[in-house]
């Protein structure tokens, strides 16, 4: 791919007018993951079609320009040397033509080299990213969000390189071949020399390849843990500045770039001899073919104008033996770049789909973790208490099926929900984790991410329980003003709120909350507590709490103590028996 306006350059039209290719595609597959070369391969399965048109006219492209000395040879020696003004005129003619081929050739072959490249780098961008986002923890748990991201923009179209230099290779292998045949017509020596001098120059570019592969494949884990320093800094930034931890980051964000330039500059010196290599050893081949050229000419073995074709032949030849060499160079990024994708792809999910669904329960039955013990009873308004809050968290997780149970069941009804389909699950049970996240987009399409597009007056009355209307007043566009990443302009109650509001609009039949009034202060709290138990009435809510307002309009608590239930019952009926409860909920102040 010609680097300079690659990315100006459009797919061609009526592929996409036709509808047969869109970017990205609605469903990228199931890819190959057994290794990186079968990954680029199953992409390449993909687009076969584009690939092989792209190819065609990189032949058609590479090739005129192959004969062109062939046609410039014979028109000075027929047409000049031998007087043949007849001749002149149709080699003449020929090299218009070859001209003209070239230059339709080069532009198509050029827009389906660029197509290939995207159409790839967005498939592998959508395999990683979809993989990504249903392995969900389980991704968290082994790579960092920086990783991710990283393989997805960086890894994902360096892979596409391959399919980018398909077209241009093919043509350089094409047309050495056509040189090759025109050269033993004219010398079998000559002929020779090109057919066994370019496989063995290739060869001996292709010693550094091993060393640049393992350094890039350095380079780019040192980048990866630089990218995921960063966004994790990022994500903190507020908390890192109320500790005044900033020194302490920039220094280590000082050390992590360092290591990372130290890769680079280790990567260097394969990365530098290879550059190097495509400009020497081509120009030696090519010093070579017009040296034995010109002996042969004097020697009177060849014509004048087999001469000057043997000059052109040996300028030509540059080009395919730097193609060949940039195509190692680009088969080698997009093996470590599949390589890297394959660490998120080989990521398996927590939760396991039954071969088998079994049929949905009716709504309004119990849902019961075996595990604690803990039986949510349909329509109820039902607080968690732990003291310990990852054990509340989790028995949350299990209820809505996030992870394995490994061995103990959940049961919805009477069906276990191992037993039923993730969307099933999902669709009726919606758990809103303690971590407030919001995406970058509207504020609207972020309360509402769900197709059935709630009106303002829904969105309205979510805001209004979750007590975020402050919130939605004091944004210049309302709900269509636009939210940056993760939302961190607004503070941590701001997001808690409107997260909040969004699992209120998700409408679902067990709605779980974890510590969902954890950053607000006690009046927004006891409000969002009133107001969420009247929303919510006749309908199953499950909280993970220690918030004595909460737990007040609870109509049931659970108290859970080593991963079992130990007392069930009211607020004030625990808060009066129960000194374990007592002291988780006070916190061991007297009330």
């Amino acid at each position: 791919m010609d680097q300079s306006d690659s990315v100006a350059v459009n797919a061609p039209r009526r592929w996409l007018n036709r509808g047969r290719i869109r970017l990205p595609a609605d469903d990228p597959g199931v890819p190959d993951t057994r290794s990186p070369a079968r990954l680029l391969l199953w992409v390449g399965r993909h687009q076969l079609l584009t690939i092989a048109a792209g190819i065609f006219f990189g032949i058609l492209w590479m090739v005129a320009q192959a004969l062109m000395p062939f046609t410039i040879g014979r028109a000075i020696q027929v047409g000049i040397i031998e007087h043949d003004n007849r001749a002149l005129a149709l080699w003449t003619l020929v090299l218009l033509g070859l001209g003209a081929t070239q230059a339709f050739a080069g532009i198509m072959r050029h827009r389906f080299a660029v197509f290939n490249w995207l159409q790839a780098s967005f498939r592998l961008a959508q395999v990683v990213a979809h993989h990504a986002s249903r392995a969900g923890p389980a991704v968290r748990g082994r790579l960092s969000t920086g990783e991710v991201v990283a393989t997805v923009s960086n890894d994902a179209m360096r892979a596409g390189g391959a399919f980018d230099i398909t077209a241009r290779l093919a043509g350089a292998f094409v047309s050495y071949v056509v040189v090759a045949f025109i050269l033993l017509s004219s010398s079998v020596v000559l002929g020779l020399v090109v057919l066994l001098g370019v496989p063995l120059l290739v060869l001996l570019v292709g010693t550094v390849i091993k060393p640049l592969q393992a350094r890039q494949a350095e380079q780019r884990e040192e980048v990866g843990k630089l990218t995921a320093l960063g966004a994790d800094t990022a994500a903190g930034l507020r908390v890192l500045r109320g500790i005044g931890g900033e020194p302490e980051f920039l220094d280590r964000y000082r050390l992590r770039s360092q290591e990372v330039r130290v890769a680079g500059v280790r990567v260097a010196l394969p990365q530098s001899t290879l550059d190097a290599a495509q400009v020497f050893v081509p120009g030696l081949f090519v010093v070579l073919v017009t040296w034995l050229g010109a002996r042969f000419a004097v020697s009177g073995k060849i014509e004048p104008g087999e001469l000057i074709a043997f000059y052109g032949y040996a300028a030509f030849l540059v080009i395919p033996l730097r193609t060949a060499a940039e195509a190692v160079d680009k088969m080698t990024r997009a093996y470590v770049g599949a390589g890297r994708m394959l660490e998120v792809l080989s990521v398996e999910r927590d939760v396991v789909e039954p071969e088998a669904p079994a049929n949905e329960p009716p709504p309004g039955v119990p849902l019961t973790d075996s595990r604690s013990g803990v039986v949510v009873e349909p329509g109820s308004f039902t607080c968690l208490v732990s003291a310990d809050p990852d054990e509340a968290a989790a028995i949350a997780d299990r209820l809505g099926r996030f992870g394995d149970s490994d061995g103990d069941s959940v049961v919805l009804g009477d069906v276990e929900l191992a037993d039923l389909h993730t969307d099933a699950v999902r669709r009726r049970i919606v758990v809103s984790e303690a971590d407030p996240v919001l995406f970058s987009g509207k504020l609207r399409s972020e309360l509402d991410p769900w197709d059935r597009a709630a009106d303002d007056d829904e969105i309205l009355a979510a805001v209004g329980v979750a007590d975020a209307d402050d919130v939605l007043e004091a944004l210049p566009d309302g709900l269509d003003t636009a939210v940056d990443e993760r939302a961190r302009s607004f503070s941590g109650g701001q997001r808690q709120r409107l997260v909040l509001t969004r699992a209120l609009l998700s409408d679902a039949e067990i709605l779980v909350l974890v510590e969902p009034t954890s950053a607000v202060d006690a009046h927004t709290e006891a409000r969002i507590a009133r107001r969420l138990h009247y929303a919510r009435a006749g309908r199953t809510t499950v909280i993970a709490t220690t918030s004595p307002l909460m737990l007040d309009q609870a109509d049931r608590v659970v108290l859970v103590d080593g991963g079992r239930v130990v007392a069930e019952g009211s607020h004030r009926e625990l808060l009066s028996t129960n000194p374990i409860y007592r002291d988780t909920v006070t916190r061991g102040v007297d009330l």
